[in-house]
């Protein structure tokens, strides 16, 4: 469930059999270029935001942010997977996750705050929502997940990119993080028996142990 965020790619011609995706080193071009532009409009939003808790409240939701694309091989194997055709077009129309925005949040309550602060804003469009802390996928994963259409202003015209956008506790993050280092990293024939249960008790441990940070938290803010 949880994917690897690098830092955006540079720009770099397509080839082997993710050539294909690309009609032209044009349009490999500004493909590149709509959606890293998506992901720098959510950041520079989500920065505006962190800005004024700093300098307004006591409290900043936002711990801090990450973002990647999805690789033109990764988006080959996952049209392959789909059954769907090679093209751009076939990507734009069913892949969610191309552009990718993750952010953690130190509470539990904070990553439902980010969320409301982002549907806020008219201009984004909420496509799909996933809410994976309140009914946690089947190995313990936690996360907010929404897919989030952001609007992007070119010289001519205006187009709507699609974001997958995932916020999180820096618990569920660090869950996430080992989980996808232990389940993808190795060997998968010599993972042992038994390691989804053992997954899943490290997660609710590790979710309970979230809650109770917050908890802590409220009282000390006299919330509850």
């Amino acid at each position: 469930m949880d994917k690897t965020f690098a830092p955006i790619r540079g720009d770099a011609p397509p080839s082997g059999e993710t050539g294909t995706l690309y009609p032209s080193y044009q349009e490999f071009l500004e493909f590149q270029h709509l959606y890293s532009s998506a992901v720098r409009e959510i950041q520079t939003r989500l920065a505006v935001l962190s800005e004024e808790f700093s300098v307004r409240y006591a409290h900043n939701p936002i711990h801090h942010v990450e973002s990647r694309l999805k690789s033109d091989r990764s988006i080959t194997e996952k049209l392959h997977r789909k059954g769907l055709p090679i093209s751009m077009d076939a990507a734009r129309e069913n892949i969610n996750d191309i552009a990718g925005i993750r952010v953690v949040c130190c509470y539990i309550d904070d990553v439902y705050r980010v969320e409301e602060m982002l549907l806020r804003q008219s201009d984004m469009e909420l496509v799909k929502r996933q809410d994976y802390i309140a009914q946690p996928n089947y190995n313990g994963y936690r996360s907010l997940h929404l897919d989030l259409r952001v609007p992007i202003y070119l010289s001519d015209r205006r187009v709507s990119v699609l974001v997958e956008v995932q916020i999180r506790t820096v618990a569920m993050d660090f869950w996430a993080s080992l989980e996808h280092d232990i389940r993808y990293k190795k060997d998968r024939s010599k993972l042992p028996a038994g390691l989804n249960e053992e997954m899943l008790s490290c997660g609710d441990e590790i979710a309970a142990i979230d809650r109770k940070m917050q908890a802590m938290y409220r009282k000390i803010q006299g919330i509850d």
